[in-house]
């Protein structure tokens, strides 16, 4: 299943990747050129293709090829610095903006319980968003945070997206470091109707811990990525024995 998941990301990305270089209304390699340049199934390669087309970004035409509608800039980042999509996408020139937003305010779930270390009697807030750019989903993400640390009222209005970025110009919580475990996984039909994809089609996942000065968790976060629509790095320095 793993391997089924990192191979499929990898096919994404890589067919993001051309369709991001291409102009719209250009035509895509046949599939059997195009299969062969990917190193992929031409089966493989229509479920890949299946997906951008469902997100507006390709159209098969029978007997005519396959066509770019749309283009969109890659969101480049390293993950030695914790910055939010909207930061990311204001350096390159991309407008985002926040799709469905759902608020919560209510007792944790006993695995967010155990991630913010939080007590019998506890309330979180859950906020949960879709991300678009260029008018299209991009991410889709999920905080969950004590609601001592943020209110509901704070997060309408004028609110971003960015639950990060909330924090940072408040200032309050005072904000230290951040721990991230990240992974492919399919999407849920919860996820697939948020990113109109498919289920079972392969997104990245980023589940993070966000950590104040005194080393309390202040927001336990889950996002989901469309593969290809972001490339991140992580620069890495030599050990020596």
């Amino acid at each position: 299943m793993g391997n089924h998941i990192g191979a499929s990301q990898r096919i994404n990305e890589s067919l993001y990747h051309l369709i991001a270089s291409m102009e719209a209304g250009a035509r895509l390699p046949s599939e059997p050129k195009l299969a062969m340049q990917l190193g992929v199934s031409r089966a493989t390669l229509r479920e890949a293709m299946r997906t951008f087309e469902t997100q507006g970004l390709i159209r098969r035409k029978q007997g005519a090829g396959t066509y770019v509608l749309l283009s969109t800039p890659v969101i480049e980042s390293g993950l030695e610095v914790l910055e939010s999509i909207e930061t990311l996408a204001q350096r390159i020139g991309l407008q985002v903006s926040v799709g469905a937003l759902e608020l919560e305010h209510r007792p944790p779930l006993d695995e967010e319980a155990r991630a913010l270390d939080l007590h019998d009697g506890s309330r979180v807030i859950r906020v949960a968003r879709t991300i678009l750019a260029g008018g299209k989903p991009a991410a889709y993400l999920i905080d969950v945070l004590p609601d001592d640390v943020i209110r509901v009222e704070d997060l309408q209005g004028q609110f971003s997206g960015s639950v990060l970025d909330l924090m940072l110009k408040r200032g309050d919580p005072q904000l230290a470091t951040s721990r991230c475990e990240i992974n492919a996984v399919t999407a849920s039909p919860e996820l697939a109707r948020a990113f109109g994809i498919q289920k079972g089609d392969v997104l990245l996942r980023f589940v993070s811990w966000l950590f104040e000065a005194s080393g309390r968790s202040v927001d336990y976060s889950f996002s989901y990525f469309l593969p290809g629509y972001y490339r991140f790095h992580v620069v890495r320095r030599v050990g020596h024995t």
